[in-house]
């Protein structure tokens, strides 16, 4: 299975590029939830502070300017340390 893919700062270029700002804002108070991607999704983190622990893999940090892509069939765990608003997209 594929891992998680992670931008640190990606430029505003970038940003633009994909999209980002029209995408949908998704928010999440600080909690611990299991997640299956049915589909792959990029997320761009607007706030906040998480730990995913994908199953069988690495733990992954994801703070507030990072862009993240997670793969189609990932079972993970979130850990919402500090709370999310981000950007996200599926497909």
């Amino acid at each position: 299975m594929s891992k998680i893919q992670i931008e640190h700062g990606p430029s505003p270029q970038r940003l633009k590029h994909l999209g980002v700002e029209d995408w949908p804002i998704w928010t999440k108070e600080e909690s611990e939830f299991a997640w299956t991607y049915d589909e792959q999704e990029v997320c761009y983190l607007l706030e906040g502070h998480v730990v995913v622990v994908p199953h069988g893999g690495e733990p992954v940090t994801l703070v507030q300017g990072d862009l993240a892509t997670f793969p189609a069939g990932m079972k993970c765990t979130w850990r919402v340390l500090k709370a999310v608003r981000k950007h996200y997209w599926f497909g």
